[in-house]
């Protein structure tokens, strides 16, 4: 579906109260966020800086609760109806906010992800996390 260079994997679930202060926020401060390494090797450039792409990826797994039982409750994720637009707007705010390349997964489907973790670094980020 989609490939990308240098730049972000963006592994991308929705609850079911987000909305689109979520999704603006989110895109915002993925585009902004200052984790590729500087000529002193510390985290200071953003994708941006960069030249860097991005790469969308729809993964209702993220909320995936496991504290009972031995098989995971996705109560937490928004339905498929609710999470597909807020995916699709996602994307297109990151596209007008990008100046890159933005790729995208197909949303609700089974796909192999192959990536290459320069870091390593991955980040969850949400803007309500306790």
């Amino acid at each position: 579906m989609g490939s990308i260079g240098r730049g972000l994997v963006l592994l991308v679930g929705f609850n079911g109260t987000d909305g689109e202060a979520e999704i603006d926020w989110m895109a915002r401060k993925i585009v902004g966020l200052r984790v590729f390494n500087d000529h002193d090797h510390k985290m200071n450039l953003s994708v941006e800086e960069v030249g860097g792409d991005l790469l969308v990826v729809s993964q209702f797994t993220l909320y995936g609760d496991a504290r009972k039982g031995r098989r995971p409750s996705f109560a937490a994720a928004a339905d498929p109806v609710l999470a597909e637009p807020l995916y699709q707007r996602f994307a297109a705010c990151l596209r007008d906010l990008h100046q890159g390349s933005v790729e995208e997964g197909e949303f609700g489907a089974m796909m192999d992800v192959d990536l290459v973790n320069d870091g390593p670094v991955t980040l969850v980020i949400d803007r309500d996390r306790e």
